[in-house]
């Protein structure tokens, strides 16, 4: 894919939620919460699994139970989330063979600044701080309470904070893998896409238009949040309880600055934090397989 180009983003694009899932087809809008309980729990375990697989064929332990115990383990000790560390376990080209380092000679290098970020530098380098900080700075840019930000994990979108809007959205939306969501299609395209209403968009399958609608949202906006290659890492999308008119340049110039500086962070953030505790995990897994 090629390079953004454009900070602006065209307006009245098209925005789907999963085509498929719990429900689907069976004449109904709304999922049951059990059948979103059991393929959120599903998703959140995939990822999890795969790595516990990766960790015992690569470190020859005993059992899965063994693997989820290193990873949580460094997960807690180096304050990220188990997602996180297990999706960095299964993507991340392995050590070489019975080598000390998993990272020889990386580079290490400060998180980039973030003008929308008060407080100390320690406030930088706390990735629930500056998700926090990010969808404070869209909200207030598209003057709305209701936004949620998403991170690129496993293949899909995974939901990493949220505000203003109600459980059933928020379980609706958990994981995103669809190419037809608002998310989804911003992410693919490398633009901020911008749905004016909800309710008339034809694109929209039922499901994903009533858990929109019942959060009390008539229209959305998503800006991708990435890297210097323009690879998106995230997402961080708006919410308005009433149809949109639009953007001026100003707020979407604003708005992808934000994208922008955001996913340098988050990119740092990759680079530095996860593969430290990458290096950590390959660190004790070494030293406790050694007999």
């Amino acid at each position: 894919m090629n390079q953004l180009s454009q900070p602006p983003a065209e307006e009245g694009c098209p925005a789907t939620g999963p085509d498929a899932g719990p429900g689907s087809g069976s004449g109904s809008s709304r999922w049951p919460q059990n059948d979103l309980d059991q393929r959120n729990r599903l998703y959140g375990h995939l990822g999890v699994a795969r790595a516990q697989e990766v960790l015992v064929k690569r470190y020859g332990f005993t059992s899965t139970v063994e693997a989820f115990a290193l990873l949580r383990d460094v997960s807690q000790r180096c304050n990220i989330k188990l997602a996180t560390l297990a999706d960095a376990v299964v993507r991340t080209p392995a050590p070489d063979h019975d080598a000390e380092l998993w990272f020889p000679n990386r580079p290490r290098y400060g998180p980039p600044g973030l003008p929308f970020l008060p407080g100390g530098r320690d406030r930088h380098t706390s990735q629930g701080l500056v998700l926090k900080a990010v969808l404070h700075r869209v909200l207030t840019i598209t003057q709305t309470p209701m936004g949620n930000v998403q991170l690129a994990e496993s293949g899909r979108l995974r939901l990493a904070r949220h505000t203003g809007l109600n459980k059933y959205f928020t379980d609706f939306f958990a994981f995103v893998d669809a190419s037809t969501t608002l998310c989804s299609q911003a992410a693919a395209e490398r633009r901020q896409v911008t749905v004016r209403d909800v309710a008339t968009a034809p694109v929209f399958d039922e499901a994903s238009r009533h858990a929109v609608l019942q959060a009390n949202s008539r229209a959305a906006h998503s800006v991708p949040l990435v890297n210097r290659a323009g690879v998106p890492l995230g997402m961080v999308s708006s919410h308005h309880e009433q149809p949109l008119a639009g953007f001026t340049r100003a707020q979407l110039a604003a708005l992808w600055q934000t994208g922008v500086d955001s996913g340098r962070w988050l990119s740092w953030h990759w680079n530095t934090v996860v593969l430290d505790a990458l290096e950590q995990l390959h660190a004790t897994a070494r030293n406790g397989t050694r007999n």
